[in-house]
């Protein structure tokens, strides 16, 4: 045990590292976490000027095309009627990757989605994996620490990873997904999407349902296996950005078809995992996959610093009959997200093209800052309420409802299974999956110190006893596992 004590930036003492302050269990999170909202604008803050996640990427433009009736679950104009098309913007990205990483290095995948609707941006900002490795965003700077480079070495570093995941077991489901070959995706086409978090529908009545977002890819699933993936970091590091931009240059659009999953709100009280853990899915056989559009990319960006680069993505860009849940990690993104843009490309970065609204137009009193990119509202005022007819409130918004009670407090989940999951999905998978997840994780792990090898295998035995011995057979650590 360490006798440093943890301290904000000013030097006061943290109470809580590991659950952000929430209004009861299920949150939503409190802006007056100063410990939490500290945390994230200095981890925002630590990369100039590439993303300091999701750093490379490719991105597309094409449209979502509406094919399902789902008027009774949300008002949003978006899903109003079938054949309604909306234009997007995609950005697909490796996560913990610098700019110049391989594409196909072991990592999960961004899958991010910008919907140019009538009622403003609307963004789905998910990953190509339904689960996330951690549900509270106060940890998520300490997880990303541990996938960058060692400080003193500035290499990657084996330890710091397992080390991490070791003693977050909440990380195991994510960490099966990671070192299957899912791990690995052939190309950007060729995977799924996620919007991993759960939200909230709202129909015209005001009556609410939860909901996650899929993304089947009608490419079909293809994906590396390790010694694949590593040879063509060697020979193409660009691999899928470069199958993207050909694939749609000769007019073999890539498309997914989309649906929802939509859980009644009173189930979220009783349903046997907590669906607001972003750590966990929702089983389909408890909610099926209900078919809602396609999503078509049809057009390359002209110029990829000014449409990939700058593109800017929030789940907090929502339309009116969109709202947000419990999740403790979408409520940190919710601000997180807004403020890295704000940092990396300017206050005004809604102003430039990929970021503006297409289909309607921004009003509002926001003026001035660095790099303002249009009239700056001309003549008109600044503040509101005014007497000059400038735009207000709108009922239009209204719908969106969260129920709180509680204590204000570091709350922790109160439910931690973090073992039925990842076991299931392990058993689901065919013999050679379940190999080369193995191989691939032995080889990671391999490179991290005994005692966290050991302490890791405890988490891969309690999720199935098969993998853990597995695991530690490839280890050569059998005998310390089972004495």
């Amino acid at each position: 045990m360490t006798d440093k004590r943890l301290t904000t930036e000013t030097g006061a003492p943290v109470l809580d590292n590991q659950n952000s302050k929430t209004a009861g269990v299920r949150g939503p999170v409190l802006m007056e976490d100063v410990h939490l909202v500290e945390k994230l604008a200095h981890f925002n803050r630590e990369r100039i000027p590439e993303r300091v996640v999701h750093a490379k990427g490719a991105g597309a433009y094409g449209y979502f095309e509406v094919t399902n009736d789902v008027t009774k679950y949300t008002k949003a104009k978006f899903l109003s009627e079938v054949g309604k098309r909306t234009e997007v913007f995609v950005r697909f990205s490796t996560v913990g990757g610098e700019k110049g990483s391989a594409d196909t290095e072991r990592d999960p995948r961004g899958f991010a989605v910008k919907l140019y609707t009538e009622d403003g941006n609307y963004d789905i900002v998910g990953n190509n994996t339904p689960v996330f490795f951690i549900r509270d965003p106060l940890k998520f700077p300490d997880f990303i620490h541990t996938q960058k480079r060692n400080p003193q070495t500035n290499l990657k570093d084996p330890n710091a990873m397992w080390d991490f995941w070791s003693l977050s077991p909440e990380s195991l489901h994510q960490v099966i997904i990671l070192f299957s070959n899912r791990g690995t995706p052939k190309t950007y086409r060729h995977m799924h999407g996620f919007s991993s978090h759960t939200f909230q529908w709202v129909n015209a009545e005001g009556e609410a349902v939860w909901v996650k977002y899929h993304f089947k890819t009608e490419q079909g699933i293809q994906n590396f296996r390790r010694e694949e993936a590593v040879e063509m970091a060697g020979k193409d590091p660009d691999y899928a950005t470069r199958d993207l931009f050909n694939a749609i240059e000769g007019g073999d659009y890539p498309a997914w078809k989309v649906y929802v999953q939509i859980m009644p709100l009173e189930d979220a009280n009783t349903y046997k995992f907590d669906p607001f853990d972003v750590t966990k899915v929702w089983h389909y056989k408890d909610y099926p996959l209900v078919p809602i559009g396609r999503m078509v990319l049809n057009r390359n960006p002209q110029n990829y610093f000014a449409e990939v680069e700058q593109a800017a993505f929030s789940p907090g860009n929502i339309v009116p009959g969109i709202g947000f849940s419990p999740d403790k990690m979408l409520q940190g993104r919710l601000f997180a997200y807004a403020d890295a843009h704000r940092y990396r490309v300017g206050t005004n970065y809604n102003l430039l093209p990929v970021n503006q609204p297409h289909a309607t137009t921004a009003q509002n009193y926001q003026r001035d800052g660095a790099m303002r990119f249009d009239a700056n509202g001309g003549p008109s005022v600044n503040y509101e309420p005014n007497s000059y007819h400038g735009p207000v409130q709108s009922s239009a918004a209204s719908g969106y409802q969260l129920p709180v009670s509680g204590v204000a407090a570091h709350a922790p989940y109160d439910r931690d299974d973090h073992y039925t999951q990842p076991g299931d999905l392990y058993r689901l998978m065919p013999e050679q999956e379940k190999a080369d997840l193995v191989d691939n994780i032995v080889q990671s792990l391999k490179h991290a110190e005994r005692s966290i090898q050991l302490r890791q295998l405890e988490h891969f035995r309690r999720a199935d006893a098969n993998l853990g011995e597995a695991v530690a057979k490839g280890l050569g650590l059998s005998t310390e596992v089972n004495a």
